[in-house]
Order: C-alpha cells, then sequence, then structure tokens
C-alpha cells in the first residue's frame, strides 16, 4: 500500500495518515473551533486525519488521507467536530458521516495538488464550540520566518497518541530552502517549515491539519521527512473550492426542489 506519511513503521488504533506533533503543547479546549477530526473506516482497518470546517456542509483535507489502494474496501467517513478529548464523549461533538468527497482533479502522488473536500451528510450544528475558518484571500501571503501554528491529534512521540488537540509553532522557510529538502517542489502551491535542528513541531504534521499564520489558515499539512513538513498552499485552490461547493450546494437544491414537486403531484 502507498501511504505519503511512512517514516513510522509501526500499526496504531486508529492508524494515522499523519504525524507527530513533537514538543507542542495541549491546545487550549476549543480555541481552535474549526478543527475536524476525520476517520476513513474500511473492511480491515481506520485512518486518521484533521480537518477544518469551511461550510456547515463541507470539511477541507489533504486528498492523499483516502487510501486509493482500500477503495473497494471504504465502508464510511466520520467527521468528528467539537472536540477537544476524542477519547471521550463530550457534549460539545458532532459526530458527523461524509456524503461524498471530492479529491482535486489534477491530485496525483506523492503531494502534487493534495487536497480534498468532504461533502457532510448533515449540517454542522453551528455553536462556540463548532465554527466555520474562513479561507485566505487570494492575494494572501505568508513571508519567511513566519511563525504559524499546526494543531491536530497526532503523535507526540514514537508511541503515544494523545487524547487531546495539540499544537506547536513552526517557522516558515524560503522557496531556496524548500527546493533542498523536497524533490518536485513547487512555490506557487507549495511551502515547508520547521527547522529540523530544533527537534520539534510537526515532525511528519498532522495531515489535512490547518496551518495558521497571523490568524489566517494559509495550507494544509501534506507531506513530511526529517527536514520538516511540506504545506499545500490553500490561496491556489480558493477558486476550486468555491466552485465545488457552489456546484454542490445548488445540485442539492435542485434535488430537494424536485422531491418536494413529486410529493405535491403525488
Amino acid at each position: 500500500m502507498l501511504c505519503i506519511l511512512l517514516l513510522l513503521a509501526f500499526i496504531l488504533t486508529p492508524r494515522t495518515r499523519a504525524g507527530e506533533i513533537i514538543r507542542g503543547h495541549e491546545a487550549k479546549p476549543h480555541s481552535l473551533p474549526y478543527m475536524a477530526y476525520i476517520e476513513f473506516t474500511y473492511a480491515t482497518e481506520i485512518f486518521a486525519c484533521g480537518g477544518l470546517l469551511i461550510h456547515e456542509q463541507f470539511v477541507l483535507t489533504a486528498a492523499h488521507c483516502f487510501d486509493r489502494d482500500l477503495e473497494s474496501q471504504h465502508e464510511k467517513t466520520i467527521i468528528l467536530l467539537g472536540a477537544h478529548n476524542i477519547k471521550k464523549h463530550e457534549k460539545t461533538q458532532q459526530s458527523i458521516l461524509v456524503k461524498e468527497q471530492f479529491t482535486h482533479p489534477h491530485y496525483n502522488l506523492p503531494n502534487n495538488n493534495d487536497i480534498m473536500l468532504l461533502q457532510l451528510k448533515e449540517k454542522a450544528k453551528l455553536s462556540k464550540e463548532v465554527q466555520i475558518l474562513e479561507l485566505p484571500k487570494r492575494e494572501t501571503r505568508v513571508m519567511p520566518g513566519d511563525l504559524c501554528q499546526v494543531a491536530g491529534w497526532g503523535l507526540i512521540d514514537r508511541k503515544t497518541l494523545p487524547d487531546t488537540l495539540q499544537e506547536v509553532e513552526m517557522t516558515v522557510q524560503t522557496d531556496k530552502e524548500c527546493e533542498t529538502r523536497y524533490a518536485n517542489y513547487n512555490s506557487a502551491t507549495q511551502m515547508c517549515a520547521g527547522d529540523p535542528k530544533l527537534k520539534k513541531g510537526a515532525y511528519d504534521g498532522d495531515s489535512g491539519g490547518p496551518f495558521i499564520c497571523n490568524n489566517v489558515v494559509q495550507a494544509i499539512v501534506c507531506f513530511g521527512n526529517s527536514k520538516g513538513i511540506l504545506y499545500t498552499k490553500l490561496s491556489p485552490y480558493i477558486d476550486w473550492i468555491e466552485k465545488t461547493m457552489q456546484h454542490l450546494l445548488l445540485q442539492q437544491a435542485n434535488e430537494a426542489s424536485s422531491l418536494r414537486n413529486h410529493q405535491f403531484m403525488a
């Protein structure tokens, strides 16, 4: 099976498609109300990823979180919103099934256009603990040296999965530095962060989780190695995200209208 984040060769229950928040700290409960915990359930195993709520009916995550080698065994995908401790049944939590998933049409392994939309089967109920994260403006830029935050429920060491949401600061690197770390690095759609000498941060990252700079989400976690984390920028994909959501919402409205007319005629 091909898996992008394979620095850790051990079995987890559920297994994580993400990596580690190393030397970070526990986030203040519900301080990141847009965070989504995602479980992809297959016949033989479960994979977990991070994501972010960008609409009452849509969660954004990394495309590689869904294992295409196990597509025939895929049973369901569940989104957990409003969670801090994923091992407890918190009153703030909402568990929602995914209706459909939409991978970017030009996604390909290992890390090109690594982005995917998940359409929820029912609307998320917005509250203090469950909120929509606004996408960045198309002209938004992040500069090398900027400190940004990554959050997730990934490993905190080589054997320990935390129950609670963790977060850590990462330093944005120059494109030149990113090119030395990653083959086929594309500065138009990617950025990298993290200093390997500091031995902290999202070592492999939490796939699909948000990369927040100056209170604005700029990217999602894509790929990790010992030299840091590669992120998929969001600004180049704003048009695709918005058009995909608009198309699906219009389709849903038309289906609902057709059903009402049918019931009226009956």
